[in-house]
């Protein structure tokens, strides 16, 4: 006895120890053979922010459930159904696996699973397996062992490492009102709930109101017990005389037990409270009569005015779980507007330090460079048919400094959708509207064609090179389009900044990762002059429109140029360049000018 004593006291000991550590930071996640993510598995980077991209039937979701499910290990949520396995049958070939790394804070949690990082961190690894359905088995990897441990796990039972873990809140695309509107209500009635038990937790010695409503609670229940005894015993008397004939000295006394579990008899708010919303100077309807967007939009709010409002800590001085939001789709049955705004709420919910969020998204809107908390994985399928997770940006490994982060902070707003590109297809930058519009409209011309280009739009040569940071990072090829500009002003007096921002542009081309192809063109010295024959100061990408549209001769050199962008080796049009060095550049920037000159004194002689 003694001993199962110790043991008990030692597992309570490690509990407390466990529940008092610093939050765990979870940085990886890795899915293997669940609904239909097959062997090769997923691997995602997580973050403050994940934000998961791409083609429909990718596999986005079960990515966001896959991490609800290790969240949620030990309740209902933390089981699989056939439906969770590939094909729907058990394969002991392929069971489910969810991996999940985790950076700690305190080398309590046992050196056995502590793993140290390339950036001095104590890592540690779990995973949770599914022989069969329902539960799973959790393993540790034991770094002594080198090996994942069969008999052990750290963090202790489900019950003590979900404290130290996000707390999993998932929002589908399309819950069922109903379900959607007493979620919601659950959530805004938990503030109340909380505060209820803060009362019933206080002081017996300093009663407050609730205490005093208890007591009279109490006195009441006596007095009508008390005025209800004669029928009680009168009661008692004929039940005990009917029983006692069948069970001879048996007898009956029912015992309303007015003071035991006072707490459980009082009940302060309606089971079933009423949540209305509409416009403050009209009708309000219930949440179930609400559209889909306001809905939805409503939920994670709540969500989110729940968890700043929450102390910090529990009553036991213990930390509060975390937060995890799921949210598929966010950007359904919104306005652009709204898109816009939710984007924003969105990316500030984890600043208050309790939350992580994952969403899957078809919107660039929901897209935003400048942010220094988030990760963008792209999900899609290989040439085999397997689903294959990329992270495709992280702000840490980007290398962006506070001018790249202004240029495409500007650039967001200017474009909401540049970020478009992170949903596949060939990528092309280009400086400014004229060229944006020029391809756009040979694009729409020949769309079967051109379907899976994306040009983006830097607005500027400076950002250009923060766009050509962002690529690299991607890991994608792409092309740039510039004007070389001139090195000195019109006037001749002084140097030309247009023409000082190209080294930077060449700097950053060059910084490419190896197996990346990128082509850098300018055109000499800007598009206009290059290829329609003439300087516009005004109006140019409705005069570069006017142009092509009007002229087969000029769509055609736009058309080639395009072309040239697209594909590495195909020829670029006159008056376009492939340079690689300054000097080069300017070389062939003289020599187009200079027979420009000659023309033009030809012409003129």
């Amino acid at each position: 006895m003694a001993k199962s004593t110790k043991s008990t006291e030692k597992a309570e000991s490690n509990e407390a120890i466990i529940l008092t550590m610093p939050k765990p930071r979870l940085v990886k996640l890795i899915v293997k053979n669940f609904r239909c993510i097959g062997s090769k598995g997923v691997e995602i980077d997580l973050d403050e922010i994940v934000v998961l991209v791409g083609p429909n039937n990718a596999g986005k979701s079960s990515l966001l459930k896959a991490y609800e499910v290790v969240m949620s290990e030990g309740s209902k949520n933390g089981e699989l159904t056939i439906y969770d396995f590939p094909n729907n049958r058990v394969d002991p070939d392929n069971l489910p696996q969810i991996e999940l790394h985790t950076i700690v804070f305190d080398e309590r949690v046992g050196t056995q699973w502590l793993e140290k990082t390339a950036e001095a961190e104590w890592l540690v690894k779990e995973k949770w397996t599914w022989e069969s359905t329902g539960k799973p088995v959790r393993r540790g990897w034991n770094v002594t062992l080198g090996d994942w441990d069969s008999k052990s796990f750290p963090f202790g039972p489900a019950n003590i490492a979900n404290q130290r873990r996000p707390e999993p809140h998932k929002v589908n695309a399309f819950d069922n009102p109903d379900d959607q509107a007493n979620a919601i209500k659950k959530l805004l009635m938990a503030a109340i709930t909380e505060r209820v038990k803060n009362l019933q937790a206080a002081s017996s010695e300093d009663k407050n109101e609730y205490h005093q409503l208890l007591d009279k609670v109490k006195d009441l229940q006596k007095q009508i017990v008390d005025e209800a005894q004669e029928q009680i015993d009168t009661a008692n008397t004929e039940l005990s005389g009917l029983i006692a004939k069948v069970f001879p000295g048996y007898q009956i006394n029912f015992d309303a037990k007015p003071e035991n579990d006072i707490e459980k008899t009082l009940n302060l708010f309606k089971a079933d409270p009423d949540l209305l919303m509409g416009p403050s100077s009209g009708h309000l309807s219930t949440i179930d009569k609400q559209g889909s967007g306001a809905r939805r939009t409503l939920l994670w709010t709540a969500l989110k005015y729940i968890s700043e409002s929450n102390q910090k800590m529990q009553s036991d001085g213990s930390p509060v779980r975390p937060h995890l939001l799921l949210l598929d789709e966010p950007e359904i049955c919104l306005h652009p507007n709204a898109i816009r705004e939710a984007c924003n709420v969105l990316y500030e919910l984890p600043t208050s330090g309790n939350w992580q969020v994952m969403v899957t998204t078809h919107s660039p809107i929901f897209i935003d460079f400048s942010r220094d908390n988030t990760t963008i994985v792209r999900v899609n399928k290989d040439e085999d048919g397997e689903i294959q997770g990329t992270t495709v940006f992280r702000p840490s490994k980007a290398k962006l400094d506070d001018d790249d982060k202004k240029n495409l902070k500007l650039l967001n707003l200017c474009d909401p959708y540049v970020a478009e590109f992170f949903f596949g297809g060939k990528v092309i930058i280009v400086e400014g509207d004229t060229e944006y519009t020029a391809f756009n409209y040979i694009k729409a011309s020949k769309p079967e064609e051109y379907r899976d280009v994306h040009i983006i739009r830097a607005r500027g040569k400076a950002t250009i090179v923060s766009l050509i940071k962002i690529l690299n990072h991607f890991g994608t090829s792409y092309s740039v389009l510039h004007d070389s500009d001139t090195p000195l002003t019109k006037k001749g007096d002084k140097a030309n900044p247009a023409w000082g921002n190209n080294p930077n542009i060449l700097a950053a081309i060059q910084a490419k990762p190896s197996g990346t192809k990128a082509r850098l063109l300018a055109s000499l010295p800007n598009l206009e002059e290059a290829y329609f024959g003439e300087a516009i100061s005004t109006e140019k990408p409705y005069n570069a429109l006017k142009t092509i549209s009007e002229d087969p001769e000029k769509f055609a050199i736009i058309e080639c140029l395009l072309q040239a962008l697209i594909n590495h080796e195909a020829p670029v049009p006159n008056k376009c360049t492939e340079w690689e060095t300054i000097e080069e550049l300017k070389q062939k920037l003289e020599e187009v000018l200079s027979s420009t000159n000659d023309s033009l004194l030809n012409h003129l002689n």
